[in-house]
């Protein structure tokens, strides 16, 4: 029996997620660092990103992990 029975889409589901939750864990350090530091230009520049881009990817991100789920079941 082969132990690497995951599908391609599951494997990419699952690296995407691990990079995502990455990159909002290194913007949360960068959020707590800038206001630590007094350095406050840079959270409307977070909060930019976090609204145009990370947010519509991790919707796309959650509809594939769902998509995922329900075939890996099916199989």
């Amino acid at each position: 029996m082969n132990t690497n029975q995951d599908t391609l889409l599951f494997r990419f589901v699952s690296k995407s997620l691990k990079y995502f939750l990455l990159v909002l864990f290194g913007i949360a350090i960068a959020y707590v660092l800038s206001s630590g530091l007094g350095i406050l230009q840079i959270i409307p520049i977070l909060l930019y990103l976090l609204q145009q881009f990370l947010l519509p990817l991790g919707i796309i991100l959650l509809c594939l992990i769902t998509t995922a789920i329900i075939l890996e079941s099916l199989r």
